[in-house]
Parts: C-alpha cells; structure tokens; sequence
C-alpha cells in the first residue's frame, strides 16, 4: 500500500468519480482506475461500487478510507515537521581542509 495509492483513492471516494478524481489529481483515468485497482488487489476485497457514472464506497472501502485520511493526515504533519526541523538547523559546518602531506624522506 502507498501513500500516493491512498491519496488518489480518498480522492476517487470524495469526487465519487474516477474521471473526476484523475482531473482534480491532474492524472489520467487510467492512473486513477489502476491505483484503485491494485489496493483491492492487495487487500483482497473490494473497496467501490462502480456504476455508469459514479462510485460509492464499500463498507470496507469506508474502512479504508477513514484510515486512510487520518494516515494521509500523519505522512502530511510529519513531512512539514521534517522541514521545519531542517529549516531551524544550523549549516553544518564545512569540514576542516586537509593538512598537506609532509614531504616523503629522501632515500639514501
């Protein structure tokens, strides 16, 4: 399961339409079907109901979902906190140059 994965399907779920779901993520319909695809694949069940036009939610795709958001929410306050950690660093300092070589002794 990824990350990206699990974005596209909380988006499919909020648009309740792939074709929806693909232009909101500026991804093709096909990106949007396959992802969704392969999470059902993995977890063996299926997470929608497609029709025609639209989808809905499974009881285990509405599992996954509310997981889903609340794991997306996470990686998103985990990534900022990285940055700031990194924004707040002071520059490591440069390493120190290295002392030349003292000359090689003359053989005799």
């Amino acid at each position: 399961m990824e990350l990206e994965q699990l974005r596209i399907f909380c988006t499919v779920a909020a648009c309740r339409s792939f074709t929806r779901a693909a232009g909101q993520l500026f991804v093709s319909h096909s990106t949007t079907s396959r992802a969704v695809s392969a999470l059902e694949r993995e977890l063996g069940v299926p997470l929608l109901v497609r029709d025609r036009h639209t989808v809905t939610l499974t009881p285990a795709g509405q599992t996954l979902l509310t997981g889903a958001e609340d794991l997306l929410r996470q990686a998103d306050a985990l990534a900022a906190a990285v940055h700031t950690a990194a924004e707040a660093a002071p520059e490591p300092p440069e390493p120190p140059e290295a002392a030349p070589e003292p000359p090689e002794p003359p053989e005799a």
